[in-house]
Parts: structure tokens; sequence; C-alpha cells
């Protein structure tokens, strides 16, 4: 049986390719989705992507991965720096998480260098532009390679 991995994208990532390209490229959020299934399949792991604006249900996602995922992927977006409710639905969660920002968090404004996130995640990724998810689940397989 795969593992699952849920890839949790947060608020405003579903204008990537329509949103500052000099910051996020131009690519969009449903070619990055795609090329992360595939890569998931080709290293036989299950991938299941959800993007949403709401804090409320980015927390009711996690919970749910509770029953659903062996791992969450989450690029939480502004909520990063925000949201306590987000912390704490990941620290329910049992299995690894990666967090990925596009951007590097820590060359942009003060306010978003602290990840409430960053305080569960296993694993961090920034600045990578969009290759960060594929990174991510390059380090999930290897994470899976050795439990």
């Amino acid at each position: 049986m795969a593992n699952k991995i849920l890839l949790l994208n947060g608020p405003n990532l579903n204008m990537l390719g329509k949103r500052d390209s000099q910051v996020y490229g131009d690519i969009t959020l449903n070619n990055v989705e795609e090329a992360c299934k595939k890569l998931a399949k080709k290293n036989g792991l299950e991938l299941e992507s959800k993007q949403t604006n709401y804090e409320g249900q980015l927390v009711e996602l996690i919970h749910t991965a509770r029953e659903t995922s062996d791992a969450i992927i989450i690029n939480p977006g502004a909520y990063s720096h925000t949201s306590i409710a987000i912390f704490d639905a990941l620290e329910m969660f049992y299995g690894p998480i990666i967090e990925v920002h596009i951007s590097n968090i820590h060359k942009r404004e003060s306010f978003r260098h602290f990840s409430y996130v960053s305080q569960r995640a296993d694993s961090v990724i920034v600045g990578c532009g969009v290759q960060g998810y594929e990174l991510a689940i390059l380090r999930l397989v290897q994470i899976f390679k050795n439990s």
C-alpha cells in the first residue's frame, strides 16, 4: 500500500501564475499540483492536493488528514505567521510535515521571518520557487524509506 501525502496550500496560492511573477514565477498552482502528482506516483506515493483561502478549512483538512494521510506538505501562505490554530491542528497530526514557501521568507518583510508552522514541521523548504514542492516529496521519499 502506497504512502499517502496531503498537499495543502493556503491563502492566495490559487493566484500562482497571476501574482507577482518576480517572487512567485508564472507557473499556476494546477501545474504545480500535476507535477507533484507525477513525481509522487513515480516514487510509489499517492498525493492529494487541496487549496483554500480560509483558515478554518485548513484546520479541518489537517484534522481529516489524521485518518487519511501519512504525511502533509503545507504551504500555509500568510497563515504561517499568524495562525496558532493551524499550528495546534498540525500538533495533532502524527506523521511527517514538510513546510514549503516559494519565496525566501527570511529575505522579505520582518513579519514573515517567524512561522508558527515551522515549530511543528519536520523540514522547512524556503526560497526554492515551486521546485520546493518537489523537494518536499523527495524528502518524504527518504523519510518513508528510513521508517
